[in-house]
């Protein structure tokens, strides 16, 4: 791609995230924090980690999880503890470490948008659940995108199908649990258009028409995680010296001491 027509997704995250600072963006947010959970509000584990544009709007605050972790893509001197500055293509976790990788627009405004829900399936451990938040192009909010000359805001970013990602995430041995479009409202900060689109919100804020702002997948990954392989000499009988304290340093196996034949041989008589 040549210079002139190179995205800069730096400026795209900082942009949208002075958007959620509207009104309409507060409000998205607030629904999309009501989403994430309902689906979640019976998930336990010990890890979960948000992967998004910024650490400033976290989700599932109230989910049963001992350790929290936020990624952001960009260092500042503000950032609290239990946020990482990664990339989402590149996150410095090691794999099935996760019980649970929120996606939070991370696909929309990433320049490597498959590499990145790779990264989270490789993070997350076997039979971990995934929940992935994208804008949909199916909708008002998507005609307004492709309306727009502008690429400020949620302007900025990709807006791709609902069964784009579903698809992604099968071919990623993940099962989809839970997949529908949330937030009918339009996209209009004055509050007196928001009013009187009440009955357009009634007529498709009842889940069955795919037309909302934003659409929530929920998905369990079906792999397992990796087990230690049984190293071959412990399939063999080993005689242990006694009295060796020996620390194990590769996948937790202990070590042990094989005595030859030709050593017990050799010491007949002593």
């Amino acid at each position: 791609m040549p210079p002139s027509t190179a995205v800069d997704y730096a400026q795209r995250h900082d942009s949208f995230e002075r958007w959620y600072q509207t009104p309409l963006g507060r409000a998205l947010l607030a629904d999309q924090r009501a989403c994430v959970d309902a689906q979640i509000e019976k998930l336990t584990g010990a890890r979960q980690l948000q992967v998004g544009v910024s650490h400033r709007f976290p989700l599932a605050s109230g989910a049963d999880f001992a350790q929290k972790i936020v990624t952001t893509p960009r260092w500042s001197p503000a950032i609290p503890d239990g946020v990482a500055v990664c990339d989402a293509d590149e996150l410095p976790f090691p794999g099935d470490s996760m019980d649970l990788v929120i996606l939070h627009h991370t696909a929309d405004f990433s320049p490597h948008p498959h590499q990145a829900l790779r990264e989270a399936a490789r993070v997350l451990r076997g039979e971990g659940s995934i929940l992935l938040i994208g804008f949909n192009p199916l909708s008002v909010w998507g005609v307004r995108r492709l309306l727009s000359r502008a690429r400020s805001g949620p302007w900025g970013g990709r807006f791709l199908m609902k069964s784009r990602m579903e698809d992604w995430l099968r071919l990623l041995d993940f099962s989809v649990e839970h997949s529908r479009s949330c937030f009918y409202r339009l996209p209009l900060h004055k509050a007196e258009a928001g009013q009187k689109m009440s009955l357009f919100e009634s007529v498709c804020g009842n889940g069955i028409l795919p037309v909302g702002a934003y659409y929530c997948i929920l998905a369990r990954k079906r792999v397992c995680s990796r087990m230690p392989r049984r190293p071959a000499w412990r399939q063999q009988k080993v005689i242990p010296l006694p009295g060796t304290g020996t620390v194990g340093a590769s996948r937790g196996c202990a070590s042990q001491v094989n005595i030859e034949t030709r050593d017990l041989g050799s010491g007949h008589g002593r």
